[in-house]
């Protein structure tokens, strides 16, 4: 009996030595939530919700408060349920706007091109104006030049010229024609050289003359 009591003794000293902290597993005792944490790399903000509002920088704002998130120029107000950001149904930038501002929450147009451009010159709305002689333009409402080119007809002779602010140029000789290199009015016969008598197309002025021949001067001499 005392043997049995002795051995007895021994286990109870024996045991626990066997027991050491390897053989304690990390999963019997769970980690608190702070010492999880604390071996993250990522940064972990305080939970405003309810209390605050945060911007994307990192920001915190009061209820209550109004504040810009990020580069956004509508306001935004801090609530508990979170922000609450203008969201306006902003108008239409007038397709003649010239200058545009970004200042508010919404673009706003501050100048309107109220005029026509044409070859380097500013032209008012529905002014009209003649940049050659040939052309006549106006300026219409929607800033663009409208221009109409006169239609000249076909010169009746071959040597036209052309008047200082006049469009179509003038036969100043009236009408006429080649003969050879030579120019003949029109209407008449004209005795080119010594065998030739030449006279132009009646209304086809481009065409050279006709001519005949005649019997020459000089072979008469002769």
């Amino acid at each position: 009996m005392a043997r049995r009591i002795h051995e007895a003794w021994i286990l109870l000293f024996v045991i626990p030595a066997l027991v050491t902290p390897a053989a304690i597993s990390h999963e019997d005792y769970p980690a608190d939530e702070g010492d999880q944490t604390s071996s993250n790399d990522n940064l972990i903000f305080d939970d405003y919700r309810g209390k605050g509002c945060v911007d994307d920088s990192g920001f915190v704002y009061k209820l209550g408060e109004r504040f810009f998130p990020g580069h956004s120029n509508c306001p935004c107000v801090c609530t508990e349920d979170g922000p609450v950001c203008d969201q306006p149904e902003c108008p239409k930038i007038h397709p003649k706007c010239t200058k545009v501002e970004h200042n508010g929450c919404c673009p706003e147009c501050k100048e309107v091109k109220n005029f026509c451009e044409y070859h380097g010159k500013n032209y008012k709305i529905l002014e009209e104006f003649k940049p050659s002689p040939c052309e006549w333009c106006r300026c219409e409402p929607s800033n663009e030049v409208h221009c109409v080119v006169a239609d000249c007809a076909v010169p009746e002779c071959v040597n036209p010229v052309y008047e200082p602010e006049q469009c179509c140029p003038v036969c100043k000789n009236g009408p006429n024609c080649f003969a050879g290199t030579t120019i003949i009015p029109a209407g008449i016969e004209v005795k080119v050289d010594d065998c030739n008598i030449c006279h132009c197309h009646n209304g086809d002025w481009w065409k050279p003359a006709q001519c005949s021949k005649r019997e020459c001067q000089g072979k008469q001499a002769l």
